[in-house]
Parts: structure tokens; C-alpha cells; sequence
């Protein structure tokens, strides 16, 4: 029987131009063998895409949508139906500035669930202070409706193979999702945000539970003012 056949891709554009090296090192690094990957390029020209093709990655060129969040889940919607139509088990969201362990396809794939993600950081300003914080969350008792970061989970898991736990969201950008969710679910915008809130809570509603291996941590190249900074830090 064959591996599952995973669909590894993202929106970009040449705003992402920063970390291009990286992530396509990081791509060519994965151990999984039944993988293909595809960018989705919506920049105002073609320049970048040829810089893409350059390097070996397949890309396709989307329409660059006047509004942000539209466009990139206009684009990451044509991953989701590229996964659909192709016959593609899984789709492995793996934003261009994520950098995953080489064998995060198959660390995914054993928690054997429908949707999953590793984690990687951000900063964020609390009290006017920035902060790195990993974009997982879970339900916070005290706030009803409200979710807070899973700091100390991800603290606890780190030397650990493995630490699945479901959560309440995450960000898109080291997902992995089966094809029977994309049955049911588009990526979408809603209440002026970007499309992986939306998608988490469209994953609940529709009975599929989000996890998280808390143990898997991915690398995120930010652009900070003009200077790259590798997260964790």
C-alpha cells in the first residue's frame, strides 16, 4: 500500500522574498517521499514566480487581490481544490517563512487525525513589551469564548518524540489537513481576519477536532524592520 500523497505548498509573494533560500532548502529537505510540492504566487508581476521556477519549485501565478487577506485565501484556495481534484490525501500548509524539521510529513501523519499542526513563534507586544509566543491556542476556562497561548505546553513537550493535544486553533503556516475536510471547508476571511481563524473555527462546526504536536517546532523567519530574526530565538 502507498504512503498517503501529500500536497505541500503556500500563497506568496515577493514581500516573501526575504526567506525564498531558506524555505526551498527546507522543501527539498523533507524525507517524506510521496510528497509534490506548488506556490501560489499572487505578486503584482511575474518576477518572483520565475524566481521561484528558478530554483525548482513548481509555481502558479493567482490573481494579487486589492485585499490582502482575500487574496491569500483566494490562493490557498487553489491548493485546497488542486488537493481535491488531484487526489491528494493531505494538504501540508507550509507558510514560505516556516521552516519544519525534515520529517515533519511523517511526524504529521502519525498522530493519524484529520487536521494537525506543529508549532512555530511570533512576536507579539503585551504592556508594551514584545514577546514570542507560539501561534497554538486552547480554550481559556476564565473567558468564555476567549483563547489564550499554549506557552507552558509547548515548554513542557520540547525533548519529548511527540505530544498531540487538541486545541482550539492555530495558525496556518505547518498544517497538515485531510482531503475529507476540504470536502466540507474553503478557506475564508471573516470579521477582518485572516483565514486561519476562520478555518479553525469552520473545522469545529463541521465535527473535525484540530490538534497540535506541541513537541514539533518549526523554525519562522520574520522580517523585523528590515532584519531577519529566526524564531524561537
Amino acid at each position: 500500500m502507498n504512503p498517503p500523497k501529500v500536497l505541500v505548498g503556500c500563497p506568496t509573494a515577493e514581500i516573501k522574498d526575504y526567506c525564498l533560500k531558506e524555505y526551498v532548502d527546507g522543501l527539498k529537505a523533507l524525507t517524506y517521499p510521496n510528497k509534490d510540492f506548488l506556490i501560489v504566487d499572487n505578486s503584482q508581476t511575474g518576477a518572483y514566480a520565475e524566481k521561484i521556477k528558478g530554483l525548482g519549485i513548481p509555481v502558479v501565478r493567482d490573481a494579487p487581490l486589492e485585499d490582502v487577506k482575500e487574496r491569500i485565501a483566494h490562493s490557498r484556495n487553489v491548493l485546497r481544490d488542486k488537493a481535491l481534484k488531484e487526489g491528494y490525501d493531505y494538504f501540508l500548509s507550509l507558510e514560505q517563512d516556516v521552516i519544519p524539521p525534515a520529517d515533519v510529513i511523517e511526524r504529521l501523519l502519525k498522530a493519524s487525525v484529520k487536521v494537525i499542526t506543529g508549532v512555530y513563534f511570533t512576536i507579539y507586544t503585551f504592556d508594551g513589551a514584545p514577546k514570542m509566543r507560539p501561534l497554538v491556542w486552547k480554550a481559556d476556562p476564565a473567558r468564555p469564548g476567549q483563547r489564550m497561548f499554549m506557552n507552558a505546553e509547548v515548554k513542557a513537550a520540547q525533548g519529548k518524540a511527540s505530544d498531540v493535544q487538541p486545541i482550539s486553533a492555530s495558525g496556518v503556516g505547518c498544517i497538515l489537513i485531510h482531503r475529507d475536510v476540504f470536502e466540507k471547508i474553503r478557506f475564508r476571511v471573516a470579521n477582518d481576519t485572516y483565514d486561519d481563524m476562520p478555518f479553525c473555527d469552520d473545522c469545529v462546526a463541521n465535527d473535525f477536532r484540530v490538534y497540535a504536536d506541541v513537541a514539533l517546532v518549526c523554525k519562522h523567519i520574520v522580517d523585523m524592520n528590515g532584519q531577519k530574526l529566526v524564531l524561537p530565538a
